[in-house]
């Protein structure tokens, strides 16, 4: 009996450590993904202004 309730309560920690490891992998690809989107769209706006600033001096 007690090697089942061994059995028993190393799986419920086993279950508890993968759900906190995957909630650190997924928290931490969402911030990578969040940042790569930043990056895009702070290129495409740097990129805009500059096109923008530039045609107006040459005005």
């Amino acid at each position: 009996m007690t090697k089942n309730l061994w059995t028993i309560l190393g799986v419920i920690v086993a279950i508890v450590i993968a759900w906190w490891i995957v909630s650190a992998l997924f928290s931490i690809l969402w911030f990578v993904a969040k940042l790569a989107i930043v990056l895009v769209v702070a290129v495409v706006v740097f990129l805009v202004l500059r096109g923008l600033f530039s045609s107006r001096s040459t005005d």
